[in-house]
């Protein structure tokens, strides 16, 4: 995950500080973490833990008497170092993309190469004057009287109106080294109607400006031999979407994770086994 200004990892995941003095503010992809299920999720997850075992059965076996906690944990972390790999990866190439929209220095990374060779081959068939037709790049947007926060990354106008005529994009990249490039999930519709309908932009010396009027929201997919600009229907109705989940996300980091029994009338709570040290 990129790490926008003012953006704090908390126990109840993301939320952004408010340079005005307000509350924090929670953010867009904290609340499609919290309040969507993402079914994909534990079908792929135990795919990566079968085909990990599968192929190292060998070792499986010859471990799985001896070894068994140790192996238990190793197998546990299949998907989850392959989801931290992705994410870290994703965040190279969005560094990348940012830097070549800034004309800033990129690293050399074997890794990022092809994704921004893709980024790259859309800006030319989109024939993108990077100084003409960029607005933003990383913007940080905030809604403070719903009480959320969230960074998109371009801004950009396209000739997709009437007989080519400019439209002011907001567009958030996606990377995969398995998705097909048209593929997009339905939380992403919700992630843009967020931050179109944001009220504030919030500038480099931290002061406000109101949010231009977005014409057209979309998905730009990057993989490391093709890409695909795919709209999404970030529209009112979507926004009332995400506001419901806000709600929802709000509960939830507020709730109480535990609650006391009800015991029965006449009933008395059985007292609390105490543990000792053993001498040493």
């Amino acid at each position: 995950m990129t790490n926008p200004r003012h953006a704090q990892d908390t126990p109840q995941g993301r939320y952004y500080d408010d340079p005005a003095g307000g509350p924090a503010l929670v953010s867009v992809t904290n609340v499609l973490d919290t309040a969507v299920q993402k079914r994909a999720l534990i079908p792929w997850a135990v795919k990566l833990t079968v085909e990990h075992v599968l192929d190292n059965l060998y070792e499986v076996n010859t471990r799985v008497d001896d070894d068994r906690p140790a192996l238990t944990r190793e197998i546990k972390a299949v998907h989850v170092d392959v989801k931290e790999a992705a994410a870290d990866l994703g965040d190279r190439v969005h560094a990348a993309a940012e830097a070549r929209v800034l004309g800033s220095p990129i690293a050399d990374d074997a890794q990022v190469a092809p994704y921004l060779a893709q980024f790259n081959k859309w800006l030319a068939l989109w024939s993108v004057d990077l100084a003409e037709h960029v607005v933003a790049t990383e913007i940080t947007v905030f809604h403070r009287r719903l009480g959320y926060a969230g960074t998109a990354d371009l801004m950009i106008w396209l000739p997709t109106g009437p007989d080519g005529a400019l439209e002011l994009w907001l567009i958030d990249y996606k990377t995969s080294a398995t998705r097909s490039a048209k593929s997009v999930y339905p939380e992403n519709t919700l992630q843009l109607a967020a931050l179109r309908y944001a009220e504030t932009v919030l500038l480099p010396d931290d002061t406000d400006a109101p949010m231009p009027p977005i014409q057209r929201t979309g998905v730009l997919n990057l993989r490391a031999k093709s890409h695909a600009l795919v709209e999404m229907p970030a529209g009112r109705d979507a926004h009332r979407a995400f506001r419901g989940l806000l709600e929802g996300t709000r509960w939830l980091h507020i709730a109480p994770s535990t609650y006391p029994a009800l015991l029965a009338p006449g009933q008395i709570e059985a007292p609390r086994k105490r543990t000792t040290r053993k001498a040493a």
